[in-house]
């Protein structure tokens, strides 16, 4: 009779977490969300900042006739301290966001899809990872790119525009060129050299904003299609 040879081939467990487990990891999550959220508030903060000084600004600006530009040109550097200050925040708010993403998608997601809790990809040694040597995910100059393409950008450009809108128009529209350059300076500074470095300002704030659109986290992947809104109120309704 002739031997049977059997091939048996190690198994990799993959590891399952208890009920208590997935309890502890549930408190985890609401833990990074409420961190994110904080962090998120500050933001807002920040922001808020920067458009009530930009208003005041504009108020002292064109509140006569013989008012000077120079508060707009204060502002411009205020606003650029805001937004230092907020991509510092916006670093933190990015390290706490990415953490809870990472359990949305990685360990709720499987879940919600009937799959279990899955480990397969590894997702829990990479977050055990960040929580033993806890690191930044990105730099300062990237967050402070990404608020400049969502709410800084906007401030500067309005503040550009009033600028602009004082020396042509206010208090009377000028006759000639050389006017400009009259109404831009400021004390022993000519206008030439103020509007020359109001240009430096503004250009590298439109750099920084252009470059860093590159580093954009998930800008080159491919997004699954998302379902219809229509189905997902009729969930959210609980009709059919």
């Amino acid at each position: 009779m002739a031997d049977v040879k059997v091939d048996i081939k190690p198994t990799i467990e993959t590891p399952t977490f208890s009920a208590p487990e997935i309890g502890a990891l549930a408190h985890l999550y609401r833990g990074e969300l409420y961190r994110s959220t904080v962090w998120r508030t500050r933001l807002d903060a920040t922001t808020n900042w920067a458009v009530v000084t930009t208003g005041i600004a504009l108020t002292l600006t064109y509140s006569s006739a013989a008012a000077t530009p120079l508060p707009l040109v204060l502002v411009g550097l205020l606003v650029a301290v805001f937004l230092h200050i907020e991509a510092r925040r916006y670093r933190f708010f990015d390290f706490w966001r990415i953490r809870a993403h990472v359990l949305e998608v990685n360990f709720f997601g499987p879940i919600l899809r009937g799959q279990g809790v899955r480990t397969d990809n590894g997702w829990n040694e990479i977050l055990y990872q960040d929580y033993r040597q806890p690191n930044l995910h990105i730099t300062l100059i990237e967050a402070a790119g990404r608020r400049l393409r969502r709410n800084y950008g906007w401030i500067f450009m309005i503040q550009v525009v009033a600028y602009i809108g004082k020396l042509l128009i206010h208090p009377m529209p000028i006759t000639h060129l050389d006017e400009i350059f009259v109404r831009a300076t400021i004390g022993p500074v000519p206008g030439q050299l103020v509007l020359l470095a109001g240009f430096l300002f503004h250009a590298s704030w439109i750099a920084i904003a252009v470059q860093t659109s590159r580093s954009r986290r998930g800008a080159d992947r491919v997004h699954p299609p998302r379902p219809p809104v229509d189905r997902i109120l009729q969930l959210a309704r609980g009709t059919e």
